[in-house]
């Protein structure tokens, strides 16, 4: 009797390390279907906000939102794409994304380019950009490159370029705690957005590089330099169509 129980109790033992054992197996697959199921949960709701700005203007973005806690005051007003002069948006676009009309949402061209000069994967288009400001955060870290660039071909599925471009207008951040083109625009001009010249427009897409530490409108020599490249680029996309979409 006493060996049949002392039997028992051993193979109760092992019986009970190997579901311990079996336990701790299943974990990490627990853990990736759980984890999975969290990314796919998350990139759903990237993707059902697509689909709603495509027609719904953006309240506001985490960074507008965060600026304005810290700041106690920012300044954003938002403007229709058809009342800004074509001339602000191929400035824009010029500064930021010179084959903007021509790519899904990434440009291999300056991919290509980027890794060639360095390994550098920063090269982002205004559609990842846009991806990053409306859904994400703006970083210049590697790691949010994956879901910008996929948000971005999303993006790309639902909303025309004027509709890319018009979102990403109203929310770049044009100074600290200025958000949007009408709000830089009044800001540094004392103008509606609607009142730009080329100058003015591309001295405002200069600063889209570093809006924390650039001021349009008191650019330091080689700031200015670069608006005056910047305006003679939005002058070249227009004359060799790369602005097509945004007219259409």
């Amino acid at each position: 009797m006493p060996t049949c129980i002392y039997a028992c109790m051993a193979t109760e033992q092992q019986q009970a390390q190997k579901s311990r054992i079996g336990s701790i197996l299943r974990m990490p697959l627990l853990v990736g279907k759980w984890l999975a199921r969290g990314i796919a949960a998350i990139f759903a709701v990237w993707i059902g906000l697509a689909g709603l700005y495509s027609i719904v203007d953006p309240p506001t973005t985490i960074l507008a939102a965060s600026e304005h806690l810290r700041l106690g005051e920012t300044k954003r007003e938002w403007i229709e794409f058809e009342d800004v002069p074509p001339h602000v948006h191929r400035a824009l676009v010029a500064a930021e994304d010179a084959n903007f009309c021509l790519h899904w949402g990434i440009d291999p061209n300056a991919v290509r380019n980027s890794i060639v000069r360095g390994g550098n994967l920063s090269a982002s288009t205004i559609s990842q950009q846009t991806a990053s400001i409306v859904m994400l955060w703006p970083s210049e870290s590697k790691a949010i490159r994956l879901p910008e660039t996929l948000i971005a071909f999303g993006i790309e599925a639902f909303w025309s370029k004027r509709r890319v471009l018009e979102i990403y207008m109203n929310f770049a951040e044009f100074g600290e705690g200025v958000f949007g083109i009408q709000a830089a625009a009044t800001e540094n001009f004392g103008l509606d957005a609607s009142e730009l010249d080329l100058d003015q427009a591309s001295r405002l897409a200069a600063v889209l590089m570093d809006p924390r530490n650039m001021v349009a409108s008191d650019l330091s020599p080689e700031q200015a330099r670069r608006a005056a490249l910047i305006a003679d680029g939005a002058s070249t996309i227009d004359r060799d169509g790369r602005a097509s979409c945004l007219s259409s």
